[in-house]
């Protein structure tokens, strides 16, 4: 347990909030289990603030719309529709862009 706290206390100490904004986009992981794990880390409590609310409202938007998307649906071609389709090609594909992207934004920041 202290072993996989080690790392993410590591992992602040390197990458500081953009380590938080990572985990934040990435749906895998529960808000409240973010939560509980950051107040154990040395976070400031205002940059635990603005960068959780940062990062949750990329993926709210996702979901929002795809929950938009299954509400309209009226009969069983609905399902069919390109609004729901693409809104769940977005759902999956949002966090796998989120990790290229950061991947990307890590390989810049080192090699400057």
């Amino acid at each position: 347990m202290f072993d996989k706290l080690e790392k993410i206390n590591q992992g602040i100490e390197e990458e500081g909030a953009f380590y938080l904004f990572t985990v934040r986009l990435i749906p895998a992981f529960p808000f409240f289990v973010v939560n509980l794990v950051m107040g154990l880390t040395k976070i400031p409590l205002f940059t635990f603030y603005w960068v959780s609310q940062l990062g949750m409202l990329a993926g709210t938007v996702v979901f929002v719309n795809a929950g938009k998307e299954l509400a309209k649906i009226d009969s069983l071609a609905g399902i069919l529709s390109p609004g729901l389709i693409a809104s769940f090609v977005i759902l999956g594909i949002f966090p796998i862009t989120v990790k290229k992207a950061m991947a990307l934004y890590k390989k810049k920041k080192h090699a400057n």
